[in-house]
């Protein structure tokens, strides 16, 4: 029976010594298989059809075995990042960042890249002046209480009292005087976005300053993106105000990267006129020279050019810009967002072909950047659920989860070596975290993935009996499976150990029996859920029955896992997400760093 069970398991063909009495037993078992491979090199996976014998339930139980010789792809530490948008510097939000609740939160998901960019970055102006109450950026001072002006300086004055890190705690008057300015601002935000019509924004030394102090305060690392729209009459960029503000940074010793424009494709809605791929390549090796004169940069990465969806005339922009400019960038970017926001529907997050619009682009991005610069990092930058700013109550829920963690996976497996998630902060409803500073569903499935998951990505096989599918249709992967080492960062885990995610779309719970080198391991269960009424829609989520939340502005709550007795099958429940740590596998290639 132990011959029996290693060539089913294996999916190996019973050599031709097997005596017939063997054959015989194991014909029945073999006609019951269908083994895949959902090697991490796979965009699109797809499970074979294969005929559903007589007798045999429709609930099939999954065998799943990991590769855990090596590592098929090493992602960067950073591999999940956070980006803010300039707009917060228009709402006000951006006088805030050093409250002590955000910053735990932000700490929560460090290390990581914190990308300070957004479609208002080409209409940014630096402004070397110090004093708060006269630079303000955003509306004019009719719009702002004079109270609450008062308030924030104040509130800066008390800041520069500090020494090192500089947090604030906010009397809860003075964020509800911000929520409702904000209130207004998003209305003029929106109307911005969906007429592509933006206003100038001033930046001033004073929102730099609490720009970085976040980033530090939070362990994150700084990318600054500059205005690429200061042109000159031939169409090169101007450098002036970018000048200025390197000045400034490097006068503080801030320890920055930079990015320079954002969706350079989209210039000509928004200016009348195109930058095209050769010229912006030229943009860029004039940063890059900017940054060599300067000694606190001349060593400073940049990365770019970030940009959007790539279609025919995208690519013909980023092959312009790889030919001048490929040896310049540390990293080639682009940006994603998979439904237009104003029309979404929670049925569109249950979407296989949804999850799977992203392994072409990945495929046409690589084939662009390999012809010119063979090996050259590709990080995924702004990505989201929805564009347009997002939509209430569904971008901002537990629904919107299976395209985030499945966007995670599916890049870590393809080797994009890091994913900058729009945003953490903002006036719109892709966020992590909301304007009453709660962390949303998407905030908690990153803190997971930030606890449990390595940077080593490992190859999974899995062997598994899928339904005949009727004429005309094709049977799609609504169950996803990725592996990585655990974090290294995580002491309560022994190096050697496997973590898996799962996200189950299927409408009935699925079982997974562990076999081959995790087989009769003790597993640790890290189940996430919906939390209330609301379903898929809720904004609140519960880790293994547990409700998530804050303990207060400074602590984080400890993710409890529950532990699964060695060799017990893993029941997934219907439409959920799910972490489970596989303990003591002492993974070959989960040892060392």
């Amino acid at each position: 029976s132990e011959l029996i069970r290693g060539f089913l398991l294996s999916g190996m063909p019973c050599p031709s010594s097997c005596p017939p009495g063997l054959l015989a037993l194991m014909a029945p078992g073999l006609a019951l298989m269908a083994t895949f491979s959902l090697s991490s090199q796979a965009g699109d996976r797809r499970a074979l059809p294969v005929e559903k014998p007589p007798g045999v339930k429709g609930r099939t139980l999954i065998l799943l075995d990991v590769n855990t010789k090596s590592p098929v792809r090493i992602i960067s530490e950073n591999f999940l990042s956070l980006q803010l948008d300039p707009s917060i510097i228009h709402d006000g939000w951006l006088d805030f960042l050093s409250s002590r609740r955000l910053v735990t939160l932000a700490r929560g998901l460090a290390p990581a890249f914190l990308r300070f960019a957004g479609k208002r970055t080409d209409f940014l102006q630096f402004h070397n002046v110090k004093n708060p109450a006269k630079t303000r950026g955003g509306p004019g001072p009719d719009y702002y209480l004079k109270n609450y002006e008062d308030d924030i300086v104040r509130s800066d004055i008390a800041l520069d009292k500090q020494k090192g890190c500089k947090i604030a705690q906010h009397p809860d008057i003075m964020l509800e005087l911000q929520r409702e300015k904000a209130a207004q601002m998003h209305l003029v935000l929106l109307k911005e976005q969906f007429s592509n019509t933006y206003s100038n924004l001033t930046l001033t030394a004073r929102s730099l300053d609490k720009l970085y102090n976040f980033a530090d305060c939070s362990g994150l690392h700084l990318i600054f993106a500059l205005n690429a729209l200061r042109r000159n009459p031939n169409n090169s960029w101007n450098s002036s105000n970018a000048l200025s503000l390197l000045k400034y940074s490097a006068s503080k010793k801030y320890n920055i990267s930079w990015e320079l424009g954002n969706e350079p494709n989209n210039y000509r809605s928004l200016i009348g006129r195109s930058v095209n791929g050769s010229q912006l390549g030229k943009d860029y090796i004039q940063l890059r020279s900017l940054l060599q004169l300067i000694r606190t940069y001349s060593r400073a990465n940049l990365y770019g050019p970030n940009i959007g969806r790539p279609r025919k005339n995208v690519i013909a922009l980023l092959e312009g810009f790889m030919k001048v400019a490929g040896s310049a960038v540390d990293a080639v970017t682009w940006q994603h967002y998979y439904i237009d926001g104003r029309v979404a529907k929670v049925t569109d997050f249950l979407k296989t072909r949804l999850l799977d619009t992203l392994s072409d682009q990945i495929r046409k991005i690589q084939k662009v950047v390999n012809t010119y610069t063979p090996g050259k990092k590709i990080w995924l930058e702004g990505v989201g659920a929805t564009s347009a700013g997002g939509m209430n109550n569904l971008s901002d829920s537990y629904a919107a989860g299976f395209l985030w963690l499945n966007t995670l996976g599916l890049l870590a497996s393809q080797g994009i070596d890091v994913v900058v998630r729009h945003s953490f902060l903002d006036h719109g409803h892709n966020h992590l975290v909301d304007q009453n500073f709660n962390p949303l569903p998407d905030y908690w499935l990153s803190l997971l993935y930030k606890r449990l998951i390595g940077p080593k990505v490992l190859a999974i096989h899995v062997a598994g009996l899928q339904r005949k599918p009727r004429p005309g249709r094709v049977i799609r992967d609504k169950l996803r499976i990725y592996a990585h080492c655990t974090s290294y960062h995580n002491h309560n885990y022994v190096r050697g150990s496997i973590t898996l995610y799962i996200i189950n779309l299927h409408r009935s719970r699925k079982k997974i029996k562990l076999a081959g080198t995790l087989r009769d391991k003790i597993v640790h269960q890290y189940l996430l859920q919906p939390y209330g009424k609301d379903g898929l829609h809720s904004k609140s989520v519960q880790l293994n029955g547990q409700p998530l939340a804050m303990v207060d502005d400074g602590t984080l709550p400890e993710l409890k896992p529950r532990p699964l007795r060695a060799g017990r099958t893993l029941v997934i429940p219907p439409l959920t997400m799910s972490f489970y740590v596989v303990k003591n596998v002492n993974a070959l290639a989960c040892r060392y760093r």
